[in-house]
């Protein structure tokens, strides 16, 4: 997949564009549809598809304090989207000066990149541009005054349920793995670098990667059976959520700690991509090393059943 950065390198590919836009965070089932529609659209009219989409979330620049967590950040999302077997992705640097781009603006950058822009395929309800004045009604009327189409992609439903991001976040902050599936069209997992920690579980015979996770959304702390994938091999193990209560520290910070089963090498710096199998019991404290140390044991041992 070719990875684009900038509005004008669209004059790159070759025409009619289609465009898929959004942020895509989770690339869900209502984001594919997104997606494919405007895929599909390009295959039938033989012109050139491409994901348009934004880095950091908006939400990030325009309102930090209310930001959503994030449930892929930008190099989880392109690999979602590569996934997909989208062939161009624009990823579009969003910081203040672009906030401050009229929608009207922004639009006619596309038009005069993209050699012809054909089409521009949306969620229903999408803003853009300055204060989000931007909505699915000015994008058609910029669209019969430029000629190109616009379609906006309706809710997508899931039992009942209108897929939607904030929706999922609210799913995997309660641990309901299985309704996050279902919206997402697939297992909700947490990309992350392995990071060098203190090495305390090297010391108690059960060596840890400590998970620097670039998504945001995790699900309630405890001890998991967890699923990783690595340089294309998959490893189960065991994988520990929370502030390590038995460990007194004056400033806790939240960890993602994973052991994993049959893994006999250093991974320091490596990307991990991770997903909570099966949730085995909350975080606790423990009178001492030893007592921590029996109950790792037993996690492990619970946790090799379901392996």
């Amino acid at each position: 997949m070719e990875v684009l950065r900038s509005i004008p390198e669209l004059s790159r590919l070759r025409g009619p564009v289609f465009a898929a836009i959004g942020v895509f965070d989770g690339v869900h089932l209502g984001h594919q549809a997104v997606i494919s529609t405007s895929a599909n659209a390009a295959r039938e009219a033989k012109g050139t598809p491409v994901v348009i989409t934004f880095d950091p979330h908006p939400m990030k620049v325009l309102l930090p304090q209310n930001a959503p967590h994030l449930l892929t950040a930008t190099q989880h999302k392109i690999a979602l989207i590569r996934d997909l077997g989208v062939e161009h992705l624009l990823v579009i640097h969003f910081d203040s000066e672009f906030a401050s781009t009229p929608p009207e603006a922004f639009v006619r950058q596309l038009v005069e990149s993209a050699k012809p822009l054909r089409q521009i395929c949306v969620g229903h309800e999408w803003s853009f541009g300055k204060n989000r004045a931007g909505n699915l009604d000015l994008l058609k009327k910029l669209g019969a005054e430029q000629d190109f189409e616009v379609i906006g992609i309706k809710p997508v439903a899931v039992n009942g349920t209108v897929v939607s991001s904030t929706a999922i976040r609210r799913a995997v902050e309660e641990g309901d793995f299985a309704k996050a599936t279902e919206m997402l069209g697939r297992e909700y997992t947490i990309l992350g670098t392995v990071k060098k920690g203190a090495q305390l579980g090297r010391e108690l015979g059960f060596p840890t990667a400590n998970l620097s996770a670039h998504s945001e959304q995790f699900p309630p702390n405890g001890v998991y059976v967890a699923e990783a994938r690595l340089d294309g091999a998959t490893f189960r193990g065991v994988a520990n959520l929370g502030f390590r209560p038995t460990l007194e520290s004056a400033h806790p910070e939240r960890l993602l700690e994973l052991h994993l089963f049959d893994l006999n090498r250093e991974i320091y710096g490596e990307d991990v991509e991770m997903r909570f199998v099966r949730y085995l019991r909350p975080e606790q404290k423990f009178n001492g090393l030893d007592e921590l140390k029996a109950q790792i044991a037993r996690d492990v041992t619970d946790a090799k059943k379901f392996a």
